[in-house]
């Protein structure tokens, strides 16, 4: 038995669904095929659960911190019980409408774990799904390294964290990444003493330097407590919990381990490899059109080497389906995709870093400029710090933003559209911002940079 149509999707995720949503609009007949839920890692078990456990502890700082405002309240506690219900009952909302849309496309949606069989045909439980074109979107898995066995109790990951029932009295993060700082950041406004063990030199390395530097004062501050440079070694089980030993020897002892190493292409068992797509360490390799080796065989998110952000993939689904459907989308770039942190205070950032602007430009051939969120009225409203950094070309267009801060994340799409559109300072400059809003500092930044800071704290 065979079924034939113009698009057969492997993965449900952001990828495969923004494919599917966007091929059937196309007038495309579609077969959307998902081993588990629909809406993938980031629906379930990744961005929408991780910030709303992250807004639940943002409500808990600000009880604490509530008589700084003028405001009696008291933090009784954290009940984990109700933390993950209002979280859960965010998912199925999302999940429901999620479910509606596929269904109003006409999608075929199959439920099954598919595999690829030859270069147009993927297998659904003994059922064949023939595509004249296919896109692989399997997504990714939590990794770990070797010789560190997860349990789902002592020894977690991300998925185990979301589902904890109790906040652990004290945890170790290893991993200073994106998925590490946001968990260690719930956990302390929880009230759980936390330390992250990182082998890199700093936080959430992939971001500039001076992100990661505000971000580890600020964490110092908050009570976070962090081993920059120091590998993992082993895990031991004791009495009460783990203990954990990092190079030099050093042993740390908490209630449980969370391993946030970052996350691996989910390619095992998927046929991939023996119909011939061309493939590194898991991952599939693609062009700038994400065409894979294989003649009208895609591919989208997680499984594509690049950055692993739900909206990554979405974009790409749009893209895969226009130029299925004929339509030649623009490529993407991918630095030109936004990227942000939900821990407190938030990061959020697009385009280049200073010393990537450097290494391309040249170091004479580029100016930053770092406006501190002290001169911001609204940052003051709410006691936040950070400060909004801009990496330009001299006499040339912004190419790097980067920001620390409350509700930065909110201020990224502006940034955005700067780098995209490679304005000058000088245009961002002329634009109006309203007052008093976070998103004035973006425009204060670009007034210095432009040559005319009114209110600069560098």
């Amino acid at each position: 038995m065979s079924d034939t149509f113009d698009v057969v999707i492997l993965g449900g995720g952001s990828g495969g669904y923004a494919t599917a949503l966007r091929a059937a609009q196309l007038g495309l007949s579609v077969a959307l095929i998902e081993k588990d839920k629909l809406g993938g890692t980031c629906l379930h078990r990744g961005c929408i659960p991780t910030k709303a456990l992250l807004h639940a502890g943002e409500v808990a700082d600000q009880t604490r911190e509530a008589a700084a405002f003028g405001v009696k309240a008291e933090l009784i506690g954290v009940d984990m019980s109700g933390v993950n219900a209002y979280k859960d009952g965010v998912v199925a909302g999302l999940y429901k409408g999620l479910q509606g849309l596929v269904k109003a496309a006409k999608v075929t949606y199959v439920e099954g774990t598919g595999k690829l069989v030859s270069a147009d045909t993927v297998e659904v439980n003994g059922q064949r799904y023939t595509g004249r074109h296919v896109v692989l979107a399997t997504g990714s898995y939590s990794k770990t390294l070797p010789g560190l066995e997860l349990d789902g109790e002592r020894v977690i990951a991300s998925e185990h964290a979301l589902t904890m029932d109790r906040v652990p009295a004290s945890a170790i993060v290893l991993g200073g990444g994106v998925i590490g700082v946001e968990f260690a950041s719930a956990w302390k406004s929880f009230g759980a003493d936390v330390t992250i063990v990182e082998a890199l030199p700093r936080l959430v390395a992939a971001e500039d330097e001076d992100i990661s530097k505000q971000l580890e004062r600020s964490f110092r501050k908050r009570g976070i407590a962090f081993k920059t440079g120091k590998p993992f070694e082993k895990v031991e089980k004791t009495d009460g919990g783990v203990k954990v030993t990092i190079a030099g020897g050093e042993t740390l002892e908490a209630e449980l381990l969370l391993v946030a190493v970052g996350r691996g292409p989910a390619t095992a068992n998927t046929g991939y490899e023996e119909q011939g797509v061309r493939m590194e360490r898991g991952f599939v390799l693609t062009d700038d059109r994400l065409r894979t080796n294989l003649p009208n065989v895609f591919a989208v998110g997680d499984i594509v080497p690049g950055l692993q952000l739900a909206h990554r993939g979405f974009l790409q689904g749009i893209f895969v389906a226009e130029e299925i459907a004929g339509l030649n989308p623009v490529a993407i770039v991918e630095s030109g995709i936004p990227r942000a942190t939900y821990c407190d205070p938030e990061i959020a950032s697009v385009g280049i870093t200073e010393a990537q602007a450097k290494e391309k430009h040249g170091a004479d051939n580029v100016a930053t400029y770092n406006y501190n969120l002290a001169g911001n009225g609204k940052s003051k409203i709410l006691g936040t710090q950070g400060f909004v950094k801009l990496v330009r070309v001299k006499d040339g267009p912004v190419v790097g933003v980067h920001m620390i801060g409350a509700r930065m994340s909110e201020q990224v799409g502006e940034a955005s559209l700067i780098v995209n559109w490679e304005a000058f300072p000088a245009e961002v400059a002329q634009l109006i911002h309203a007052h008093p809003s976070q998103n004035e500092a973006l425009g204060e930044a670009h007034l210095a940079l432009a040559g005319k800071p009114l209110h600069a704290h560098n």
